[in-house]
């Protein structure tokens, strides 16, 4: 099956072509012929005897895009000037940047902004700890903290490979919340170092969100910096996905009109996102989640299991099921999968249950493609764009610290989680939600707003609102 073409594989061509009749028709037929998809024509420049264009093509794979190049420098009459890829041009020189808040025109302005009068507000804060939250950025400064050892489906790539992604969260907290944030990333892999190096920068921050730390690291950290700090610390790959599944699950439940309590949930990879998943399914009311990982399903007494895989062993699979994932499947309602490609494959979607539901978020190439298992879902979710109902952590995040911010939360619980992926759902009408329509678009612009409200009065309700 060929892959779709998309603007993260897209490049954009300076092209020379005779000034006659049909050479524009011979260079699209020549990059369509090899799979390209000609987004957009622009930058027309007429010459005596020439045109100069510009052509953005998508294509789905740097392979593609040289197969393309090729078939443009092998047309005769047409000369390939220049070429980019646009994604690389997109990240040059980073994707974010930091903006004064005050303008500084005059004497008295300086005067405030920094010396003499800026002494006065360092001494209130000396006095009064509490007011940096308010006479700083922290009350509207995340970090956004990685190792670099699970970045995306790459893995292990190192902190310089992992930059372009925490500055793409970083400017996903502030093009959707408005929220500030810093990439952080550390050239170590230590526990002990990272713990460390977060608790001594964050005087600095309102909130640290790690992101893209290996399991089982990930829980160590997590769990040693809510104990030591106190502003939220969040792991956006366990609890962002988390939140973004229990609101797809919430609409697909109204379709199927099945409740949280009679369903049996199997879930393809005990990571950090299995694990946040099953916690979160859990405290809504779930009671029969089997988690299958390379060795088959996870039990309590299976031997060779980290600390998180022994808190699920403990915590899921009731009835102590064993076996591979093809023979855990049958009869099950939900399957989730955060695992890799190509796991289950239609006849596994057959013996579920009737009108399974089917989350395969693997990404970019989910567990099973929607194509195979068209006819034998109820409800189908991936965490692509490029498919219906994308599970994809942006719904949730930046509107989780944007509450946690306004609040002057010191932690976020699972309470405002749990209200966060309401909101979320919430998002999606009755008359709009569909087998095809569970989750809103991470587009749409009132979610952020909605999942910022539900979260702050989610932290008043628990009681984790920073007192003076």
């Amino acid at each position: 099956m060929s892959e779709s073409t998309t603007a993260a594989f897209s490049i954009s061509l300076r092209v020379r072509l005779g000034n006659e009749p049909g050479a524009l028709g011979r260079l699209a037929t020549a990059i369509g012929a090899v799979g390209g998809n000609i987004w957009s024509l622009e930058g027309f420049e007429a010459k005596k005897e020439s045109l100069d264009a510009n052509v953005v093509v998508n294509c789905s794979s740097e392979a593609h895009q040289q197969k393309v190049l090729d078939a443009v420098r092998d047309l005769d009459g047409i000369e390939l000037l220049d070429w980019e890829d646009r994604t690389f041009a997109l990240h040059a020189g980073g994707k974010v940047h930091v903006v004064s808040r005050i303008a500084v025109n005059d004497r008295d302005d300086l005067s405030m902004a920094y010396t003499p009068g800026v002494a006065r507000v360092c001494k209130a804060i000396e006095a009064d700890p509490h007011l940096s939250h308010e006479l700083t950025v922290r009350k509207n400064t995340v970090a956004v903290v990685s190792d670099g050892t699970a970045v995306l489906g790459l893995g292990d790539i190192g902190p310089l490979g992992a930059m372009p992604v925490m500055e793409g969260k970083a400017l996903l907290f502030k093009e959707f919340a408005g929220v500030d944030a810093v990439a952080i990333c550390l050239d170590t892999k230590d526990p002990d170092e990272i713990v460390a190096t977060v608790k001594n920068i964050a005087p600095s921050f309102g909130g640290i969100n790690l992101e893209d730390i290996a399991a089982p690291v990930c829980f160590e950290v997590e769990d040693r910096l809510q104990e030591i700090l106190d502003i939220p610390v969040f792991h956006d790959d366990q609890h962002g996905t988390a939140v973004v599944t229990l609101a797809a699950l919430e609409n697909s439940l109204k379709i199927v009109h099945k409740r949280y309590e009679d369903l049996t949930i199997v879930i393809a990879g005990v990571g950090a996102a299995g694990v946040a998943i099953s916690k979160i399914l859990m405290d809504v009311g779930v009671r029969n989640i089997i988690g299958v990982d390379r060795e088959g399903a996870v039990y309590d007494g299976r031997g060779n299991l980290n600390v998180a895989k022994q808190w699920f062993a403990e915590n899921t699979n009731p009835e102590g099921r064993r076996g591979d994932l093809a023979s855990i499947m049958p009869g099950s309602d939900v399957f989730i999968g955060v695992s890799g490609p190509n796991l289950i494959d239609r006849a596994a979607v057959l013996s579920m249950a009737p009108d399974p539901i089917v989350f395969a978020m693997a990404n970019p190439d989910p567990e099973i493609r929607p194509e195979e298992a068209a006819g034998a879902v109820a409800v189908m979710a991936t965490g692509r764009s490029d498919f219906p109902n994308q599970i994809n952590n942006v719904l949730a995040f930046p509107g989780i610290f944007r509450g946690a911010l306004d609040a002057d939360a010191t932690r976020i619980t699972e309470g405002m989680k749990v209200a966060a992926a309401r909101a979320i759902a919430s998002a999606v009408s009755p008359a709009e939600l569909a087998p095809d329509h569970i989750i809103p678009s991470v587009f749409d612009k009132r979610i952020a707003p909605l999942v910022a409200a539900a979260a702050a009065e989610a932290a008043v309700r628990d009681g984790v609102i920073r007192k003076r």
